[in-house]
């Protein structure tokens, strides 16, 4: 937990710059493709994901490490050779598993959430789930286990092909010409996040572009078909944890109101977007049926409104960064509490985005929490020995963040309810 989180103190920045970049380059070039609240989202997702991995709150069924010692062949060093093999073996695992993501109902619900957003840029790239709580595909790195590649390897090498899929979540960069054959680009995967028919559910590689030429998933972008991106079914929200289980709730209800046990029992693991016979007449959900005429999710919004959701993001991202620079000193079970505040956190705001009128409850909520934890222990998590005024400021902005839910909930919402300012 502690190595990781000094992983993402240095990577955060990077991709922070890199999408306030994009953001002036798009505005530079009259072609903004980073709307700022459906960045704020975005970002707010990738939190939550990295919070969630930094807590360890997910469960490995099979690990990788028990495989090196049952199955392994030999035991290789950890040199250049282990971890070529172990990039090489982890975007073979990569591609299986995004693969399956898309084509089996329930596994399509921790991925869902990449594919929410209706824009394409790097802030989205960051949309990453939460409900992955368990990891089922582990089996798929038996190559490696043969060969002895270190699980030290494997760890190291996952978060840095991670990482390495940031950069082609941009509608900036066209095609690359040779790369295109070898390398997964910004091309191919407009093609994968788009909704049109005839790019859904193509171009699943995440490095490496060959798998899908190899299994029969690969489209190119074609020059007369334009991506739409989204999911069919779209979110109809900014907020990434409502986000993360909306999938997964409606498989709950369509498996409690089918009436054959056969569909209650089949429907996880049919193909995505399956629902029983009549469920669309009898419990229909809004779905996009011509991609290039839907309405976008939250366009109209008041410029304090997108403002304040910015600022919020980026005073979660300090306090997160305290979390992941402090995570020995903060300790166990503490460092629970801190997550427990930061979901809060997101939640709360994100509500405030999309407008909710009980958006002041969820900010009363992290008010309590957040007051409570430095009633309780004295200060921010001994903060006050870092920085000697913390407590006042961190004070005023829970005071100043409560009193602003109100005020956009009983006169902002009001005042531009009618007036289409877009984000």
């Amino acid at each position: 937990m502690e190595e990781y989180g000094k992983i993402l103190i240095i990577t955060m920045p990077i991709f922070l710059t890199l999408i306030i970049i994009e953001k002036i380059y798009g505005i530079y070039t009259k072609q903004d493709t980073a709307p700022l609240i459906d960045s704020v989202s975005s970002i707010s997702s990738g939190i939550t994901n990295s919070v969630k991995d930094v807590l360890g709150l997910s469960l490995t069924f099979l690990s990788y490490e028990w495989m090196v010692s049952k199955i392994a062949l030999q035991h290789l060093e950890a040199n250049v050779l282990s971890y070529f093999i172990a990039f090489f073996v982890i975007d073979f695992y990569g591609y299986w598993s995004h693969r399956l993501a898309h084509q089996i109902n329930f596994l399509w619900n921790k991925h869902a959430i990449h594919h929410s957003s209706e824009e394409f840029n790097l802030a989205c790239a960051l949309r990453q789930p939460v409900a992955s709580l368990v990891n089922l595909f582990t089996f798929l790195l038996i190559p490696a286990a043969l060969l002895g590649v270190p699980a030290s390897v494997i760890a190291i090498t996952l978060p840095i092909h991670l990482f390495l899929q940031f950069w082609y979540h941009t509608k900036h960069i066209k095609k690359m010409g040779f790369v295109e054959k070898i390398l997964v680009t910004p091309s191919h995967h407009r093609v994968h996040h788009a909704i049109n028919p005839e790019y859904l559910d193509k171009n699943h590689a995440q490095i490496f572009i060959f798998w899908d030429k190899l299994f029969g998933t690969f489209q190119e972008e074609l020059d007369d078909v334009p991506p739409v991106f989204g999911i069919t079914r779209p979110v109809n929200t900014w907020n990434p944890i409502r986000i993360n289980f909306q999938h997964l709730t409606l498989l709950i209800k369509d498996a409690w109101r089918a009436p054959k046990w056969k569909d209650k029992l089949t429907i996880w693991f049919k193909p995505t977007g399956w629902r029983p016979e009549n469920f669309e007449k009898l419990y229909p959900v809004n779905k996009i049926e011509n991609v290039f005429n839907f309405d976008k999710y939250g366009t109209q919004n008041s410029q304090k409104l997108i403002y304040w959701s910015v600022a919020q993001v980026l005073i979660t991202l300090l306090f997160v960064s305290y979390l992941f620079d402090n995570i020995a000193k903060i300790g166990l079970p503490n460092i629970f509490i801190y997550g427990l505040f930061i979901f809060t956190t997101i939640y709360s705001y994100t509500e405030l985005m999309d407008k909710s009128k009980y958006a002041f409850l969820w900010e009363g909520l992290r008010f309590t929490i957040g007051i409570g934890i430095m009633t309780y222990y004295g200060d921010w998590f001994d903060l006050n020995h870092v920085f000697s005024f913390s407590n006042y400021i961190i004070f005023t902005y829970f005071s100043l963040s409560f009193l602003a839910s109100i005020y956009f909930i009983a006169i902002d919402f009001k005042i531009n309810q009618n007036q289409p300012i877009t984000s």
